[in-house]
């Protein structure tokens, strides 16, 4: 059973409209069909009987919250207390309690176990593209590295960690790093993002690419890291453009003139994506995943897109 929230509040009635108010995050709550989204959790504590449960779609709103404004578990529990606008936003009255941060945790490990955070994802972006804000000219693809919630593991290098077994090492820049690596595909004329997947830190961005391609773009864009001459076939047959650049080998240490002439003309385009990592991190704070192992970090970066793209659909739709 599920409670009933936020009906019949007479407290409401009493407050000025003007009062706690957050306009992006009404315009969010009335352009999106959280109906839909609704239909794709609630089968989550669904039982006859028993004591009544929080509605899922609150909680998935509460989630959005959690990555919108950086909190924890018990800085969500606390903000949706005493916050009016967060409480309007996930459907509470002022009259009732909240859901606590353990509530909050059970309910993520719900959705992990049932695969939801994908159909969630799937879900606002089949509502991003019927508003026509997809607009599939190209597919931006890059990679991250998101350091691990865990404290490195102590020499030699490449240790495993007892306590994130799933985290791991790689170099960049001379540089080593422990942790996780996000993979994205972006919209390239909205800057959506349209795929998401997680990987340890050792795992190449080629290795990931092929998922990436969403199959309906026009042309698809990235460094010479995806380079993969099968790759350039299967894009062919699809009859997507192939926009990845081009790399030296050991058979070839110089690039031909029109290759580096290609390069530059796609190096641009492609850097777009950046800005999209520029804003999770800076904005979002991800620059460190904030739980242990790969499935609940996927759960995690999934939402942060989802955040990201309700965000940045409030921003096209605006402009």
């Amino acid at each position: 059973m599920h409670r009933s929230s936020g009906q019949g509040d007479l407290g409401q009635a009493w407050l000025s409209p003007k009062l706690g108010r957050n306009v992006r995050l009404e315009r969010i709550g009335e352009v999106f069909d959280w109906s839909a989204v609704d239909r794709l959790v609630s089968g989550i504590y669904a039982a006859r009987s028993g004591r009544p449960s929080w509605p899922p779609l609150m909680l998935v709103k509460a989630l959005l919250l959690q990555q919108w404004y950086g909190l924890s578990d018990p800085g969500l529990e606390e903000a949706l207390g005493d916050r009016l606008s967060f409480r309007r936003f996930v459907g509470l009255g002022l009259d009732e309690g909240s859901p606590d941060h353990s509530t909050v945790s059970r309910f993520r490990k719900a959705l992990r176990e049932r695969g939801l955070d994908q159909a969630l994802f799937e879900e606002i972006e089949r509502q991003l593209g019927s508003r026509g804000l997809l607009v599939k000219s190209g597919t931006l693809m890059d990679a991250t590295l998101v350091e691990a919630a865990v404290k490195k593991p102590s020499e030699p290098a490449g240790a495993r960690s007892v306590t994130d077994p799933d985290a791991d090492w790689t170099r960049k820049g001379g540089k080593t790093y422990f942790g996780y690596k996000a993979h994205l595909a972006v919209d390239e004329e909205s800057g959506l993002i349209r795929r998401a997947e997680l990987t340890s830190a050792k795992i190449y961005e080629s290795q990931v690419a092929d998922v990436l391609v969403c199959g309906d773009e026009r042309a698809v864009y990235a460094d010479k890291a995806y380079e993969l001459k099968e790759r350039r076939q299967r894009l062919k047959a699809a009859r997507i453009k192939d926009r990845i650049m081009h790399r030296s080998h050991k058979h070839q240490p110089r690039l031909p003139h029109w290759q580096a002439v290609r390069n530059r003309l796609i190096s641009p385009i492609r850097a777009a994506v950046e800005r999209v990592f520029g804003t999770l991190k800076r904005t979002y704070g991800y620059r460190r995943v904030r739980y242990r192992g790969l499935k609940a970090n996927l759960l995690e970066l999934r939402m942060l897109c989802i955040a990201f793209n309700l965000r940045k659909a409030d921003a096209l739709l605006l402009g």
